[in-house]
């Protein structure tokens, strides 16, 4: 399919493209949910109680309990198909439970419209195509389309200027997404969700495609947004950036919860080494003492050697 011509566009976005966002969601609006309300630092903002997911007719995730507060990060980690976007997935309504219950705001996510899901929680997933000629600002923008025709939609400018400012992709606002590298086209898909406000976040690996620098972007973004009062849960690959930007480490392995823990109680090279199925290290850094995740190399003079 080719792509649609971008659009002119204000640095936040075209009016045609606003007035198209509101329509999609109108038919919702008109039962008018309550807004939800912030909640203080240590609330509960998610519940997920022996959840267990099943893809494929093969069961992916199983057991797994989660608890996100206001004001906390909470880090998933494990090795490739441990089960970490499956239970985010589950976590934001986007796979089917096999079992077990996913609360958000103390009400079962299966009892939640989806207008008022989306004024509770943003998602990040780990693919975020956009197929059309959108400029940066249009989708950014985007994200405000469940506060439309609500006192919230006033801050839908200052909203989207503030996310596309946090997530350094302000000076591409009037180019077209396809133009775009993956590591920027990864950063106005974290610009979108961080405009959405919503006080809790669910992030799908968002270093994956992105430099040293902006990997280090994301990590303050992160950790600002739980100062500032949002639940964030955060599928990270770099076991170090776990550490440095996590209240709570999460580990899956083979679709189960394996350790849960601050990182200090975590971040073992024990748990992790057989985890991995790799020898790994834990140092903390000579000058600001962070936890640093370092593994053996090269492969051959790990214990064991290589795997089969």
């Amino acid at each position: 399919m080719s792509a649609a011509a971008s659009p002119a566009a204000s640095p936040v976005g075209s009016a045609s493209l606003r007035h198209r966002l509101r329509r999609t969601v109108s038919a919702a609006q008109g039962r008018a949910s309550a807004l939800p309300e912030v909640l203080p630092a240590g609330t509960v903002l998610l519940d997920a109680a022996a959840v267990a997911v099943d893809q494929g007719g093969h069961r992916v995730l199983t057991d797994a309990d989660l608890v996100v507060r206001a004001g906390e990060v909470v880090a998933l980690v494990g090795p490739n198909g441990a089960g970490k976007s499956s239970l985010l997935a589950a976590l934001s309504g986007d796979l089917p439970l096999a079992e077990g219950e996913v609360t958000v705001g103390g009400r079962p996510l299966g009892a939640c419209d989806a207008l008022d899901v989306a004024r509770r929680r943003a998602v990040l997933p780990q693919h975020a195509a956009v197929s059309f000629g959108f400029t940066v600002a249009d989708v950014v923008r985007m994200g405000r389309a469940p506060w439309a025709r609500t006192p919230a939609a006033a801050d839908d400018d200052p909203a989207v200027a503030s996310a596309m400012a946090l997530a350094e992709v302000d000076h591409l606002a009037n180019r077209s997404v396809l133009t775009l590298s993956g590591g920027e086209r990864a950063r106005v898909a974290l610009a979108r969700v961080l405009a959405q406000r919503t006080q809790l976040l669910l992030l799908d690996e968002p270093t994956a495609a992105l430099d040293v620098h902006h990997q280090e972007l994301v990590l303050d973004v992160v950790t600002s947004q739980a100062a500032s009062g949002c639940g964030v849960v955060v599928v990270v690959h770099d076991l170090s950036m776990a550490a440095a930007m996590a209240d709570r480490v999460v580990v899956l392995a083979a679709g189960r919860v394996a350790a849960s823990g601050t990182p200090e109680q975590v971040m073992d090279s024990t748990l992790l080494s057989s985890v991995w199925h790799h020898d790994l290290e834990v140092v903390a850094h000579p000058r600001t003492g962070e936890l640093l995740v370092l593994p053996c190399r090269p492969l051959s003079h790990c214990h064991g050697g290589p795997r089969s």
